[in-house]
């Protein structure tokens, strides 16, 4: 496998990958030195490049995991897909719609594996809580609300101020999709997980509110995606205040799901010891009936109420890691799935069209807000 793109996230990956016995890195890639040095160190029998088509011609690479900046995800890709490379990309798919779409045909006429860095996918506790869904527990599905808050300015440290656009990519347009690409694309993934659906129109609110240091991509947004059915979802970022952290919440008629925390609340009095032997049972693939006591009092506003874990030893972060999380976030088994993948030719299905899609959305929520206006879902970029 090739490495390109060896910063931060670069050196997350790899040093999962030092733990995945079938997979091997015998190429480094970086146009920035430092980072290039860091990789060499961690895989000294690797070969390292400058130029990313070097490494992918490279005749011992396979595959390549792409870890740059998000202008490059596509010219990577597509060069890696033609060149008959499988692929895994970090999260946005590509900076544009078009490139978006260009990726999902090249992948298609390719007959290679294409990963894409949406680790939720593969994160026990939202595999859990999907399948919950699935199972009515929340009942009809009515809202979904995503929200990531963080208090920093989203800067690398530099060794030279003429290293700012490497480094500091995520704070320009030509390079980044803000918060949007970064951040939402994770999250917005949920609207086809969980509706199984496509919003028929986005409106939303972006401004650099806070860190006013010349940055061009917004520091708070604010993004509605409207469901044919009426249904919505929402994202919401502000990286000038922690409180909150970072969640998304799916709300049902019975109850309401907060998926990062892995806690289910249920909207009538449930005892708790039902519940857990419900989502226990679920777990074996035996669901009985769940019983649930008469009619009570309960106030509206349950500010009070006791989440109830949906698996036993979760693992849980605030989303306050610019890098990568500290815990089990499904990184580790996203990139082993792909290495796994790489030898069989067998990816798991849906894989690439739920990453297209969140992209898209990420995209789409930038142009409503770039031009103050509500956004019809285009048409040509539906692919299913």
């Amino acid at each position: 496998m090739a490495l390109i793109g060896t910063g931060s996230r670069g050196m997350y990956h790899a040093n999962n990958l030092l733990q995945i016995p079938q997979a091997e890195v015998v190429a480094v890639c970086d146009i920035f030195q430092p980072h290039l040095d860091q990789a060499v160190k961690l895989f000294p029998k690797a070969k390292a490049y400058t130029n990313y088509l070097d490494a992918i011609h490279d005749p011992n690479v396979e595959g390549v995991l792409i870890s740059s900046s998000l202008d490059t995800h596509a010219p990577i890709t597509l060069a890696s897909l033609r060149a008959g490379k499988h692929v895994f990309c970090e999260k946005a798919m590509a900076r544009t719609m078009e490139e978006c779409k260009e990726i999902y045909t090249a992948y298609q006429e390719s007959g290679k594996v294409l990963y894409i860095g949406l680790q939720r996918l593969f994160d026990p506790k939202y595999l859990k809580g999907i399948e919950l869904i699935r199972q009515g527990v929340l009942g009809e599905i009515v809202d979904i609300r995503n929200y990531w808050y963080r208090n920093n300015d989203w800067r690398r440290p530099l060794l030279k101020p003429s290293d700012e656009k490497i480094i500091n990519w995520r704070l320009y347009r030509a390079t980044s999709g803000g918060l949007m690409t970064e951040l939402a694309a994770h999250q917005l993934q949920l609207g086809t997980w969980v509706y199984q659906d496509l919003p028929d129109y986005v409106t939303g609110f972006g401004d650099i509110m806070y860190w006013k240091d010349g940055r061009e991509v917004y520091d708070s947004v604010s993004v509605i995606y409207h469901y044919p059915n009426g249904k919505r979802m929402t994202f919401e970022s502000i990286i000038s205040n922690k409180h909150y952290g970072m969640d998304e919440e799916v709300l049902g008629n019975k109850g309401t799901l907060e998926m990062a925390k892995g806690l289910l609340y249920l909207e009538e009095p449930t005892p708790a010891s039902n519940i857990l032997q419900f989502i226990q049972e679920s777990e074996q693939k035996k669901p009985q009936s769940l019983k649930v006591a008469g009619s009570s009092w309960r106030p509206e506003i349950l500010y009070e109420t006791k989440g109830i874990p949906i698996l036993e030893n979760l693992q849980v972060h605030d989303g306050s890691n610019t890098t990568g999380a500290a815990v089990d976030d499904g990184s580790k088994g996203l990139v082993a799935s792909f290495c796994n993948a790489m030898i069989t030719g067998k990816p798991i299905p849906m894989l690439v069209e739920e990453a297209y899609y969140s992209c898209l959305l990420a995209l789409l929520g930038n142009q409503a807000m770039d031009e103050h206006r509500i956004v019809p879902f285009p048409d040509e970029y539906k692919i299913r």
